[in-house]
């Protein structure tokens, strides 16, 4: 499918990036990226979003290049999306629909499946429109009588249905979940949870560790399915590491919501390590992006340490840093050649370690209370 990316710069982050991301966004849903168009404004259009001058510039490179697909850096709403498809004459893909399309191709479990089409739904709610002029009012006649509702009125009615089975199902596997870490806590394993932007080399370090084997690929939301193994790290006994869903800038809301199941894992481990790319020029914005979400989410209290990952293309050595209270701040890894996941194994059982002493010392101060 060949397609045109927009987008345009309102002088906030790095613009350069964020249209390289979104040519890596197209090319994993399936698209052929032809050509690029920019473009700088102070604020969007209420009609166009783009204006109806570059309006004009698309529309003449969908017709002069044969281009099937307009593909917005952006969120549009559903009336600005609508003006572009009866203006341009080919579909119009915003950013947020870019994601969930990709979602919906790599969802493998159920659980990601329901979570992906739950989005998909919410997503859609928004942009039902009155497209239906010939069934405005359905007609009268035999066996043309209709319950009296619109086309829309019954779309609408139907996804909310759906979209009312479909939580269902999430609030069960949520209760799954919540029995299965309840397990783990009375085990007393220590619980690791990999977090980070899409294609930080979460899933090639979840298997470096844990001696797994989930797909690690270069391409963005390559793993949607948290996978969790049990390692064991000598003195400090056995930990449970989960490989997670990668975040990424403007991730959409319903995603977030959706994969609530999911990111649940984050919310309840007992330490995060932040998967960096440490060879990407926007390593410092991508990590900002990923505590926006583990704020959103409700992670952000859960103690983390940046895992710098890629140093062999960063031409950076295997290290361990410290803050001024001795506590872990950074790892320095190769999750790819094995550089460094010595430093790393050592930083998690001191960790693990360190909780469990913590919760020696609770439970000490709990019998002592009892003998007063």
């Amino acid at each position: 499918m060949r397609a045109v990316l927009v987008g345009l710069d309102f002088g906030k982050g790095d613009f350069a990036a964020s249209l390289e991301e979104l040519s890596l966004l197209s090319r994993s849903a399936g698209a052929d990226p032809i050509m690029t168009i920019t473009g700088k404004r102070s604020s969007p259009d209420a009609a166009l979003f783009v204006g109806s001058g570059k309006a004009n510039e698309i529309a003449d490179a969908v017709v002069d290049h044969e281009l099937d697909i307009v593909i917005f850096n952006h969120a549009l709403s559903p009336a600005q999306q609508r003006n572009l498809e009866r203006h341009l004459k080919v579909r119009v893909v915003d950013r947020t629909s870019l994601i969930l399309d990709i979602f919906a191709q790599r969802a493998q479990s159920h659980e990601g499946k329901v979570q992906v089409e739950l989005a998909q739904l919410q997503h859609l709610a928004t942009r039902l429109i009155r497209g239906w002029t010939h069934l405005e009012r359905q007609k009268g006649g035999i066996g043309l009588r209709g319950p009296g509702e619109t086309q829309l009125e019954t779309d609408r009615r139907l996804l909310g249905v759906r979209v009312k089975a479909l939580r269902a199902k999430l609030d069960k596997l949520h209760k799954q979940h919540a029995t299965q870490r309840r397990a783990r806590g009375r085990n007393n394993a220590f619980s690791v949870s990999l977090v980070g932007y899409t294609n930080a080399g979460k899933s090639t370090l979840f298997n470096a560790v844990a001696k797994t084997r989930v797909l690690a690929a270069d391409q963005l939301f390559a793993t949607l399915d948290t996978t969790s193994r049990r390692i064991y790290l000598g003195e400090a006994g056995n930990v449970v590491i989960s490989d997670t869903v990668g975040f990424i800038r403007e991730l959409p809301h319903q995603l977030v919501a959706a994969f609530r199941a999911t990111l649940e894992e984050t919310i309840h481990a007992d330490l995060l390590l932040h998967v960096v790319d440490g060879a990407s020029p926007v390593r410092m914005e991508q990590i900002e992006q990923v505590n926006m979400v583990l704020r959103e989410i409700g992670a952000d209290h859960i103690p983390q340490i940046l895992v710098w990952n890629k140093i062999d293309a960063a031409g950076l050595e295997p290290a361990l840093e410290r803050d001024e209270y001795d506590k872990i701040r950074r790892v320095f890894i190769s999750a790819q050649t094995g550089s460094g996941l010595d430093l790393l194994r050592e930083a998690i059982a001191e960790c693990a370690q360190e909780r469990a002493a913590g919760l020696e010392d609770v439970s000490v101060v709990a019998s002592d209370d009892v003998n007063v």
